[in-house]
């Protein structure tokens, strides 16, 4: 057995260790730091189902770059902490939470909650604090009007959600349209650009509707809309929103040539929840893992829907996929930056140029992504499938849709 003899060099040796070791836990710039980022989520609430997807984006994106190193400024790399509360889905809710994550939790960056109305009370703060937030769930476009320097969101604007799916149809004969929307920020956003896109596509809007949130019955729209048998309708909502609009056509058997729901279709738990009553049903979408997108981070569209589905069970949707292209962004301009100086990392922002498993990611001077096309999908055989726009279409889209009879009838004849 060896005999240690302590001497006083041995001794000089131990006190200097414990002095570093000491130094080490108070001063943060000797051991490998920590980057903290802050994101009000929707766990409970109105939009805890695309909150969950939002959070899971964020998650999968801070496993894995926590697994690649962490994020490398300056000689030191620093690891990723993401602090979360629950916004339950509140604007009031969601700035007292942002103003917590950086007054006392001190967070260095933000990341956004899903929707506009929540993004639009989180900027607010965050622009309060000279704070850079990005989005990947919120697309209103009169979030980027008021002058703010620190939000940039990777979805494309709100006013273009059913530029493909308008054009398409109007191709295809498709002369009227008619609108529903929620009277909160996102919706107002896409009923203005649908007006304006079946305007320039040269067909008629013979009615717009709007109905307040947390809506529980929309039957009275429906109805409306029936005795105007229009050729397109457009419900401009949430996921929730999407499940009413189909119930209630289908109770009062409401037949529009195309239904288009802005949230929700693209959802694989929509077509769960409907079954084949989701058939036929359009969807603009920010992103699908079809898409031929590829990137530095992720790989392929593809390859980022794998890590998801190997992380969560479950496959991504496009409020996922576009949670883990706004961490990306983040990230990205970081490295751009060399700094965690907001004013470097806002400029890098500025300047981002990249094409990510996600598509195009460049920022003009407002924080919009100017350069990322939306995509429309339809549900057929219960499958999600791009339609729109014809250069990424996978299949030729359905239209007109069958009636909800003949439907029933079509069934009913085939189990004879």
């Amino acid at each position: 057995m060896k005999s240690w003899l302590i001497t006083p060099l041995l001794l000089a040796s131990l006190a200097l260790t414990t002095a570093c070791n000491q130094q080490s836990a108070e001063n943060p710039d000797s051991s490998t730091k920590t980057i903290k980022i802050g994101a009000a989520v929707s766990d409970t609430g109105k939009y805890a189902r695309e909150g969950k997807d939002t959070r899971q984006g964020y998650e999968l994106w801070e496993d894995w770059i926590n697994s690649q190193g962490g994020i490398e400024v300056g000689d030191r790399n620093y690891q990723v902490e993401i602090v979360y509360y629950d916004d339950e889905s509140s604007p009031d809710t969601t700035a007292k939470l942002v103003e917590k994550l950086i007054t006392e939790d001190q967070v260095d960056f933000l990341l956004a909650p899903y929707s506009s109305g929540l993004t639009k009370s989180a900027s607010a703060i965050a622009e309060k604090y000279d704070k850079v937030m990005v989005s990947g769930g919120a697309s209103g476009d009169s979030l980027f009007t008021r002058g703010f320097q620190n939000l940039f969101s990777v979805y494309t604007p709100a006013s273009y959600f059913t530029q493909s799916i308008l054009k398409a149809l109007s191709e295809k004969g498709a002369k009227t349209v008619v609108i529903a929307y929620e009277d909160t920020l996102f919706p107002t956003n896409v009923a203005e650009g649908t007006q304006k896109w079946a305007k320039d596509y040269g067909m008629e809007v013979l009615a717009v509707e709007t109905y307040p949130r947390d809506t529980a019955d929309l039957s009275a729209i429906t109805s409306k809309f029936k005795s105007l048998n229009p050729d397109i309708f457009v419900g401009g909502g949430h996921f929730n929103d999407a499940l009413l609009f189909v119930r209630s056509a289908k109770e009062q058997d409401f037949n529009p040539k195309a239904m288009v729901l802005t949230v929700g279709a693209s959802n694989p738990k929509f077509v769960q929840e409907m079954g084949e009553d989701s058939e036929y049903i359009f969807g603009p979408t920010q992103w699908e893992s079809s898409m031929q997108h590829q990137g530095n981070y992720f790989g392929t569209a593809e390859e980022y829907a794998e890590k998801y589905q190997a992380k969560w069970g479950e496959p991504p949707t496009y409020q996922a996929a576009g949670a883990s292209a706004a961490a990306l962004a983040l990230q990205m301009a970081i490295d751009e930056a060399d700094s965690l100086e907001t004013e470097a990392v806002r400029e890098a922002m500025k300047e981002l140029n990249e094409v990510t498993f996600f598509g195009k990611i460049n920022f003009d001077e407002t924080g919009k992504n100017i350069d990322k096309p939306m995509g429309t999908i339809q549900i057929v055989d219960g499958k999600i499938r791009v339609v729109a726009p014809e250069e990424i279409a996978l299949i030729k889209l359905n239209y007109p849709m069958p009636g909800w009879k003949q439907r029933n009838e079509s069934v009913s004849s085939s189990s004879n």
